[in-house]
């Protein structure tokens, strides 16, 4: 297993590399920029103030100095590699947008998505392997068609939509008045009690946890029913029957622990939780987190932070894979890699 870890990290280098190079490119493409911002800004200013026309606000030798200022006068290859070696050095540089190191930025909004993404998904674990057990050794029973119903209705709806519903209804639109309508905590939250800091920041989360939960939850549901029934169905079920266990311990000595194995394989997604899916959550309960961070970059050009988000959530989904690689063989002993 050691082995195994050591060639698995070492072949992130190269896959690192290779999504970087192609993000890099493809980022190149975009139409505009933060020289074409700042020209325009420039040109506006100046013709402004001076009643010059636009096109001769600015001189070839200013712009060139803009283009110097943020890089890009150089190649686009050539700019690639110089951001290579600057974040081999833990540096990922500045924020167009922000004025600040590009970690500095991320960091301010990291813990924000990290709280989110494993809350939701570990009560998500907590709830949907319980819930998928019961499902299938009541399989077609009410409980099971009912559950089901209540959860293909929550399975087809997009969180965001969800969330807009949930405000509606919840959050002082056209009903009840119970949750706060965005945000992670009051504006007064430093001036709260312990108990009252955390009676506030449960009623802020809750809409939102709900519409991160939501996909992840009816997946794992079914996935853990699913294959439980296919546990209950093989030979060493009915051999352990027939030796005397009952239905209870036979289900969890030994069907539970190997319909558990396609549950880890869903672990490896706890760290791309952190940015797939939560751009449009966070804009309708107003959270500054990674997904609304990588939006607005991408809106206003800001190629580092960009970058910087682009590497960041490859490189923990990445070790999300490992790390549910190493769930395998704690799961099932008898699975080893070579």
């Amino acid at each position: 297993m050691k082995a195994y870890v050591i060639r698995r990290l070492l072949l992130m280098i190269p896959t690192i590399l290779g999504i970087t190079l192609v993000c890099f490119a493809l980022v190149q493409l975009i139409p505009g920029g933060p020289v074409e911002e700042m020209i325009a800004k420039v040109q506006s200013a100046a013709a402004g103030h001076g009643g010059v026309s636009a096109s001769k606000a600015i001189s070839p030798e200013q712009i060139a100095q803009i283009q110097s200022y943020f890089g890009f006068d150089e190649p686009a290859w050539k700019r690639y590699l110089i951001w290579l070696w600057n974040v081999c050095h833990l540096n990922l540089g500045t924020s167009y947008t922000y004025g600040q190191p590009v970690w500095t930025v991320i960091s301010s909004r990291f813990p924000i998505s990290l709280a989110f993404g494993l809350s939701s998904f570990f009560i998500s674990y907590l709830v949907c392997i319980p819930l998928g057990l019961a499902k299938a050794v009541k399989n077609h029973s009410f409980f099971d068609k009912a559950s089901s119903a209540v959860i293909f209705s929550g399975y087809v709806m997009p969180g965001y939509a969800l969330g807009i519903l949930l405000i509606i209804f919840f959050a002082g639109g056209s009903f009840l008045n119970i949750f706060p309508l965005g945000g992670i905590v009051s504006e007064n939250f430093e001036e709260l009690s312990f108990f009252e800091k955390v009676g506030d920041i449960f009623m802020h989360w809750t809409l939102p946890m709900f519409c991160y939960m939501i996909s992840e939850f009816a997946f794992l549901t079914f996935l853990m029913k699913n294959s439980v029934l296919e546990e209950l169905g093989r030979d060493y079920m009915r051999t352990a029957l027939a030796k005397g266990l009952s239905f209870r311990e036979a289900l969890v000595r030994h069907a539970l622990r190997n319909a558990l194995i396609p549950i880890v394989t869903r672990l490896s997604e706890v760290f791309s939780l952190l940015f797939a899916g939560a751009l449009l959550i966070e804009k309708v309960f107003d959270i500054d987190g990674m997904g609304l961070l990588y939006y607005n970059s991408m809106v206003n050009r800001d190629y580092n932070v960009v970058m910087g988000v682009i590497l960041l959530s490859s490189v923990l989904a990445m070790f999300g894979r490992l790390f549910s690689d190493i769930l395998y063989t704690l799961v099932d002993p008898r699975i080893r890699f070579g």
